[in-house]
C-alpha cells in the first residue's frame, strides 16, 4: 500500500513567479485523488514532481514511509500514463505492454502472464498481435494503461489521459480507469484533468488548484475534499464557479437582516419591487447594508406559480436551450446580471415569456467581499 505525503512543495523556473506554492497534501492508501484546475495552475507539474520527472524547488515528497526527493523515477514504485500514447510503432500491442518489464529483466513467462492479465482487464486480448497503427485512439490509450498496469505499482499516475479521445471514448475509458483502480486495491491513483466531469465521477478526493487569473496565488490549493463536498460547500467564489455544470449563478446583493434562521439579502438591479432572498447562512459576521454575492446553482431554481411568494424571482426568458432530458432558461435582471435555470427537458417556454423561480434557501451560498464563502447553518443532505 502506498500513501503519498507532500509537505511545502514549491516549484519555480528561473526568475519567474512560482508554478507551485507551498503545497501540503495527503493522499491515502487506495485513494483516487484528482488534481483539477484550469490551464496554468500547476496540476501536471505537481504530478510530475510525484513521479520524479521534475525536481521541486522546495519541500518533501513521501511515498509510503520513504522520502523520495532523491529517488530516481524508476525506483519510486509509480507507473505513469501520459496524455500522448507514446507507443512504439514497430512493436505489437503485447510487446508495447510488456516492454518495461523486459527492461527490468522480468522472466519471460512472468511477462506473458502479466500482459495477458492486463489485456483481459482492458479487453485487449484480441488485439495483442496488432501494431499501434491498426488501433483506434481509445485502443491505443488502453494499451498505454496496460503498460502501466503490468508494473503492478504502488501508485498510478494519469496525466490527462482522455483529452485526445472523443466524447464516447472518454466515457468508456473513464469507466475502465475506475475499474483498474478498484482491481488494484494495493495502489493509490493520482489523476490530472481540467474536466470536472472526470473529476466528479472518478475521484474520492479532488484537489482544486487555481491559476493566475483566479483571484489568488497561482499554483496554490483552492480547496480539497470529496466531490460532493466541493459541490455543496465551495469555500470561495472560484471553487463555486469552477465546480458544477452549468456554473453557479452569482448575483450582487446587500444584507437586509440576519437572525437565527439565516440571512435576508436584497438583490441589486431588481425590476419593480425589491427582490428579497433568505439564505440559510450564518450571518453573525454580517451587518445590514453590507455588500455580498448570492450564489445559487441553476438546478436549485424551481419554476413556480403565483401562489408562491417567498424567495421568488420574476424574470423574462431571453433564450431557451433544449438538450433533451433538460432545458436551460437564460434570463437577466434590469442591470444585466445573467441568471440561468436548469429545468426539465419538456419545458415549453419561449423567448419573452415571464417566469417565476423559487430559490431553495438551503442551497443558497453567500460570499463576502473577499470572495470567501460564509458558513451554512446546516449541511445539505448528500
Amino acid at each position: 500500500m502506498a500513501a503519498i505525503t507532500l509537505r511545502g512543495i514549491s516549484k519555480s523556473y528561473g526568475g519567474h513567479a512560482p508554478v507551485l506554492r507551498d503545497v501540503d497534501l495527503d493522499i491515502g492508501e487506495h485513494e483516487f485523488c484528482v488534481f483539477l484546475g484550469p490551464s496554468g495552475c500547476g496540476k501536471s507539474t505537481l504530478l510530475r514532481i510525484i513521479a520524479g520527472l521534475e525536481d521541486p524547488s522546495g519541500g518533501e515528497i513521501r511515498i509510503g514511509a520513504r522520502v523520495v526527493n532523491a529517488v530516481p523515477p524508476a525506483e519510486r514504485g509509480v507507473a505513469m500514463v501520459f496524455q500522448s500514447y507514446a507507443l512504439f510503432p514497430h512493436m505489437t500491442v503485447a510487446e508495447n505492454i510488456g516492454f518495461g518489464l523486459g527492461l527490468a529483466k522480468v522472466p519471460k513467462d512472468e511477462i506473458a502472464r502479466r500482459v495477458q492479465s492486463a489485456a483481459k482487464t482492458l479487453q485487449l486480448e484480441a488485439l495483442l498481435e496488432r501494431k499501434p497503427r491498426a488501433l483506434s485512439g481509445g485502443q491505443r490509450q488502453r494499451v498505454a494503461i496496460g503498460r502501466a498496469i503490468v508494473r503492478e505499482p504502488g501508485v498510478f499516475l494519469f496525466d490527462e489521459p482522455l483529452s485526445n479521445l472523443d466524447a464516447t471514448l472518454r466515457g468508456q475509458t473513464r469507466v475502465e480507469i475506475a475499474q483498474v483502480h478498484q482491481r488494484f486495491a494495493a495502489s493509490s491513483t493520482v489523476y490530472v484533468t481540467h474536466d470536472q466531469i472526470e473529476a466528479m465521477t472518478l475521484a474520492d478526493k479532488i484537489v482544486l488548484l487555481r491559476a493566475d487569473r483566479d483571484g489568488g496565488a497561482a499554483g496554490s490549493i483552492a480547496q480539497v475534499g470529496a466531490p460532493l463536498e466541493l459541490y455543496h460547500r465551495p469555500n470561495s467564489l472560484f471553487v463555486a464557479g469552477f465546480i458544477g455544470s452549468p456554473r453557479m449563478n452569482f448575483l450582487a446583493a446587500q444584507v437586509v437582516s440576519s437572525d437565527a434562521a439565516g440571512v435576508v439579502v436584497q438583490l441589486a438591479g431588481s425590476d419593480g419591487a425589491p427582490e428579497l432572498v433568505r439564505a440559510r447562512i450564518d450571518g453573525a459576521a454580517l451587518s445590514p447594508g453590507q455588500p455580498v454575492t448570492l450564489g445559487v446553482r441553476p438546478e436549485h431554481l424551481l419554476l413556480v406559480d403565483g401562489s408562491c411568494t417567498e424567495n421568488v424571482l420574476s424574470r423574462s426568458v431571453s433564450l431557451t436551450e433544449r438538450l433533451g432530458e433538460q432545458s436551460y432558461l437564460h434570463m437577466a435582471t434590469g442591470d444585466g446580471q445573467p441568471l440561468m435555470a436548469k429545468l426539465q427537458g419538456d419545458t415549453a417556454l419561449q423567448r419573452g415569456a415571464s417566469v417565476r423561480l423559487q430559490v431553495d434557501d438551503a442551497s443558497c451560498h453567500l460570499f463576502g467581499a473577499d470572495g470567501m464563502a460564509l458558513p451554512h447553518l446546516q449541511s445539505i443532505q448528500q
